[in-house]
Formats: structure tokens, sequence, C-alpha cells
């Protein structure tokens, strides 16, 4: 007597059907129908039961549900090794983002999809969380590639390469939930990037329209003890409460990364059913930290696995992540028992799914799921020999063991991906070939970049150029006193602004034919005086190719190209990110004083230099001009107010700061014991 007909028969297996009871079938068997699982079970009571045209003998190999990455940004396959060995800021800030400003667009999107797809495929993997820009794009190509995808558009609170405000790209969003939502693979979702890239106003709007449609608000949280500590500075509080504050919990929600979060932020997490995207080896190539797994599942919150961006990872490869989740999480807790096997395998199947909040739907094999299914042959040398005493070694030979390249066959919703190592839906070697004209124009983008400091400034800075000329003098004082006096008593003289200031000075020197300086200065502004209390600080950089035009008898002519930024990263960003040939720093304590003399206005400088540690007073008197002609007569006065200021010839000072700091750094490198 026939069984009943069904389109496609998995038979002889062994099957990991990872349900709620972990049922393991030795031989077991699969039957699957219109795109979804009607039977599991050994492989005997399939067969009696059902009958297909399809049958496909998978003896020698495990089947498992389709592995899910939780937490990937598609299209960044086509930035896979881009820029590596960096920190996550200078990598984010200083190389993805100007480089995606410059060349995403749809078809980059679409292209950089289906690349992931393709290796995604060969991973074992049906199902991915995306979030990136132009996101109909990734949805395109993830649906022709036959994947099943969580889509999430990008939102930040700046201009994105799809959107130039914020406002926009939460109207792009919208229509885009609105196209996809209710296609059989792919979910719409909404993005906003993380706290430090979003404001209050913008995640609590990205909370409502996710509640509106129903759909999954994926974030980055916690990703940095960085970006922590930034946080708690500015709000006054841990990011994960503050993104409870702000709503963005009340969704359906996956947080990727929360590799910086205590037990109460996990408790938080856990009450608000949000999942949890782990991914071990972008935070570990960003060192970036370990997530304490071990306790989240504990605590039992949905944790899933992602691989991140090829950018940051460098590959998709679901099975070398699954294999390094559980290591990782025995390394950092010194505890073999933590994150065993089958609770790894959990995590890169159902518990993604749970996390992505798609559970009904996929990552297990049951019936009425859908038929997301990956065939791994467990015949190579690396998997051999097998044991059967314990009949939970599958997980093991799976988690331990296998390789991505041992996933034979893939399908998704009952549809071939992949048959026998061979590429269904996808044109591999076209791919490829596109892939790599795109990878030679963005290489001639960064070469040209790489190639000049301005440049390198002008991509990651509000820059305003200053084309000038600057007439300048130094003089070396035992005292202040006679400038004090002319400053109070001289009627020529008249001071517009005092003020007095601490500034901490850090010279990036390149060794370039303009003599660029970069100078990154920390500039406390006090109260007065008599007091150390700070009024403001200023944070600036400022870029300068300088010739020296000509000297005066009592003063210099500079000809200089300017550029001055707001500074608003650290030091250590702009030092990794611009890879200077030689830094000194300066510190000193000034007293500013802007002057009229003459009806022209001049800086009149007096400072204490403290490092390098100098005994005397250094003068500077300075005056910028857009006229060679009209520096000449800033050089004539300034000489006037040497004699009032009653300044000998002998105390002129003709090197500027970072030249005495290198002069300093010389003698003192002689005189120690290291250079005998």
């Amino acid at each position: 007597m026939a069984g009943e007909k069904v389109d496609l028969l998995l038979t002889h297996g062994q099957v990991a059907t990872m349900n709620a009871s972990f049922d393991l079938f030795a031989e077991g068997a699969i039957a699957v129908d219109e795109g979804q699982i009607r039977a599991v079970g050994p492989t005997d009571e399939v067969v009696a039961a059902y009958d297909a045209d399809e049958v496909v003998d998978c003896a020698g190999c495990a089947v498992i549900p389709g592995l899910i990455n939780t937490h990937t940004h598609a299209p960044m396959s086509l930035l896979r090794g881009l820029a590596d060995d960096l920190r996550l800021d200078v990598w984010l800030m200083g190389y993805m983002m100007p480089v995606e400003q410059e060349f995403v667009s749809p078809r980059f999107c679409w292209l950089g999809t289906q690349l992931a797809c393709a290796e995604m495929i060969r991973c074992g993997t049906t199902c991915f969380a995306d979030m990136y820009y132009y996101e109909e794009a990734v949805a395109d190509a993830a649906a022709q590639a036959g994947m099943r995808a969580v889509c999430a558009e990008t939102l930040l609170r700046y201009p994105t390469p799809d959107a130039l405000s914020f406002e926009e790209g939460l109207e792009r969003t919208r229509d885009f939930i609105q196209r996809w939502k209710g296609h059989p693979l792919i979910q719409p979702a909404i993005g906003p990037h993380a706290a430090y890239t979003a404001t209050e106003k913008m995640l609590q709007r990205c909370a409502e329209l996710a509640l509106e449609f129903d759909i999954l608000l994926h974030v980055h949280i916690a990703e940095t003890e960085q970006e922590v500590e930034d946080h708690r500075e500015m709000y006054g509080m841990p990011v994960v409460p503050w993104m409870k504050k702000q709503g963005v919990f009340e969704p359906k929600c996956i947080a990727a990364h929360c590799v910086h979060v205590d037990e109460g932020e996990m408790h938080t997490l856990l009450h608000h059913d949000v999942g949890v995207a782990h991914n071990p080896s972008s935070n570990l190539k960003l060192a970036s930290g370990v997530a304490p797994v071990g306790q989240m599942l504990d605590l039992r919150l949905n944790v899933g696995i992602g691989t991140d961006g090829a950018a940051s990872n460098n590959d998709l490869d679901m099975v070398e992540e699954m294999r390094l989740a559980a290591l990782l999480a025995k390394g950092f807790t010194l505890d073999p028992t933590v994150l065993p096997a089958r609770q790894a395998l959990a995590m890169a199947t159902i518990g993604g799914a749970r996390a992505l909040h798609i559970d009904d739907l996929v990552g297990s094999l049951a019936p009425g799921k859908r038929a997301d299914i990956a065939i791994v042959d467990l015949g190579h040398i690396h998997n051999t020999p097998a044991f059967t005493r314990d009949p939970e070694a599958l997980y093991a030979r799976l988690v331990y063991a296998a390789k991505s390249a041992d996933v034979r066959d893939v399908l998704c919703q009952g549809r071939w991906l992949m048959r026998d190592r061979a590429l269904v839906t996808l044109d591999e070697e076209s791919l490829i070939a596109e892939a790599m004209e795109t990878a030679q124009k963005i290489d001639a983008f960064l070469i040209e970049r790489e190639e000049s400091v301005l440049q390198k400034l002008l991509v990651i800075a509000q820059v305003a150029q200053k084309k000038m000329f600057e007439v300048q003098v130094k003089v070396l004082l035992r005292d202040t006193s006679a400038i004090d006096e002319a400053l109070e008593s001289s009627d020529e003289i008249v001071i517009v602004k005092p003020s007095v200031r601490r500034q901490y000075d850090t010279y990036f020197l390149f060794d370039d034919p303009h003599g660029t300086r970069l100078r990154y200065r920390e500039d406390e502004v006090l109260e007065g005086s008599e007091t150390d209390e700070v009024e403001d600080i200023v944070y600036r950089l400022t870029l300068t190719t300088e010739a020296k035009e000509r000297e005066y008898a009592r003063s210099v002519l500079l000809s200089r190209s300017r550029f001055d930024a707001p500074a608003t990263r650290s030091k250590r960003f702009y030092r990794e990110y611009f890879h200077p040939d030689d830094t000194v720093t300066v510190h000193k304590e000034r007293r500013r004083f802007r002057i009229r003399y003459g009806g022209t206005d001049f800086a009149i400088n007096l400072d204490r230099l403290l490092e390098p540690e100098l005994p005397r007073i250094f003068l500077e008197i300075k005056s910028r001009t857009w006229s060679e002609h009209d520096a000449e007569r800033k050089a004539e006065m300034i000489g006037e107010l040497l004699e009032l200021f009653g300044v000998e010839d002998h105390d002129l000072v003709k090197q500027e700061y970072p030249e005495l700091a290198l002069e300093t750094r010389r003698l003192k490198d002689e005189k120690s014991p290291a250079s005998h």
C-alpha cells in the first residue's frame, strides 16, 4: 500500500531535531511537502507512511536544522579584508563609514548580499538577520538566492548612504516594511544602529514603528567597554536601562553583542524577552571582549550566534562560529562544562530562532515548521572515527569536528539551494568577478586618500579651510613684568579679550614634502588667573602645511594652508587613524590677550611650558592676514610692539613649540645611559 504523497523524503540520516525534547534519530528520515516538514522519525516509519518522487539518501550524514545567523551586515562582504587589526572606532569611523558613503548603493548592497548568501549557503546557513542600508536591495538579493532573512533598515542620527536625515530614513523604512511584510522568506525589520549613534527621540520613534507593524527591532548594545564608559558619563546609567527607558524593548527586539552587560542588565533583557546575538569572532578580532554567554544561558536568555559582517570577522562561517562560541565560553569561565556541544548547536539553530522571535517557523525539525535543512557529511578524515556509546555524541561531532566544507546539501522552505556542494540558485563565478571589480575601485579611492593627511582629515571631520599668511615672533623672557606693565598702562594698546588657559597639545608630524603637522588640542579655559576652576573645554584639530616665506629683522613670515576641525574623537583614535611619523607633546599654561594696536588685531600669548619643562616664559605675538603685502606691514608693527615691551634681539626664538619639544627630547636622549 502506497503512503501519503509528499514532495521529498530525506532518509537514513542521523537526524538532530533540536526540538523541545532534543530528539535524535540514529537512522532517521524527514518528509517534506510544499515547503514544510510533514514528519520526522525513524526511517522505516517515515518511509512506510509517505511516498515521494524525490528520495535523497543521507546515510553517513547528519541532518540538522538550517543554521541561523542572528547578526550580520551582508553587503559588507564586499568590504572583507579592507581594514584589519584596528580598534572598533578607527575601523568603523575611519574606514568603513567613509567608504560606505562613497560606494554604497542599491547595486552594491544587492551584489554584496548575493556574495554573502553564496558563502552562507555553503556553510549550512538558511536564515540570517541583517542590518544595513538599502535593505530592500538586501531583501531582494536574499529572496532571489532562496534564503530566509530578517532585514533591518539601518537608521542613524546623521546622514547615511541611503538617507540624508533620520526623518528620511524613517520614511524609507516605513515604505520598505509595507512592501515586504508578508513575504514567505523575508521579514522586514528596523535597525537603529546603537545608543551612541542615536538620540532618545530617534529610538522612541523606531520603537513606535516596530510596534505599529509588529516587526523586529535590531540594535547594537554594549559592544565595547569604551562605549559603556562613554554612555555612563553622558547619561549617568548603563546602556541597557537607558534603552529600556526609550521604549526600545517594547517591540520584539534582538540586541547584538551585549559584551559588557552586568547581571542586572541581563535580567532586564530577560524580562522584556530581548534576544541576544553573540558574535564571538568579531568581538575577538576587534578586541571588544567576550560576552558572558554562559551566564546569559543560565538565566534562560534567548541567545543566538552571529558572524557580524565579513568586514570584521572576516567570514560568514556559522560552523566555525558555533565551535568558537563553545570553546570561548569554556576558556573565559575556566569551566569545561559551560556551553556543551548540544547547547552550542541549539544556539546556532533553535536558540537563534527564539532570539529572532521566529521559532514558530524555523530552528528545529518538527512537523509544521518550514523545511530549512542542512545535510552534513560526517565521513571525512577529520570526523573519523565515530563512537556510538553516547547517543548524544553527534552534537560533539558537529560542533567540535565538523567543518563548513562538510555541508553537502541545503534546503530552505523545501527548495534546494545546494546539492552535492554545488550552488543551485546563485552564479558563483560571476559574483566573484563583479566583487573583484568593486574592490579595485575601493582600493583606488583609499590609495588616493592615504597619500594625503588632508584627504584623510576631510573624510572624517567638518573642516574649515583657512589659507593664510601668518606673521609671528617668539621671545624667551625671564619674567613678564615689563609685558604686564605695558599692557596695563600703554595708551596705544587696547585689550579686547583676555583669557587664562591650560593647553594640552599633541603634534602628529608627517615626513612629507609639505611639512604637514596635525595638532590635537585640549584647551581648558579657566574662570580667571586666580582660580583653577575650568569654565570651558574645547577640543580641536588643526592641520597646517607650512613653508617659511622670509624672515624679517624681528619676526618671521609664514605662509600656511590651515585646516581647523572640531576634535570629536579621542587622541588615541587620531593617532591610530593617521599613523604619524612622529609625535610630540607640548603642555603649557597660557595667558592670552587679544589686542588692537595701531588699528590692527594681534594675539599676545604668555606661555609657561610644562612639557617639555622649560624654566622661562615665552612671549608670542601673532597676526594673520590674507595678503603678503599686509603681512609686511604687520611685521613692522610687531617690531614696534617688541620695542614697547623692551625685548632684546638676543631673546628672540626662531623655533616653534614642536621643534623645541623635539630638540629637548634629542638632548635628553643623548644624556641618557642607553645612548652611550
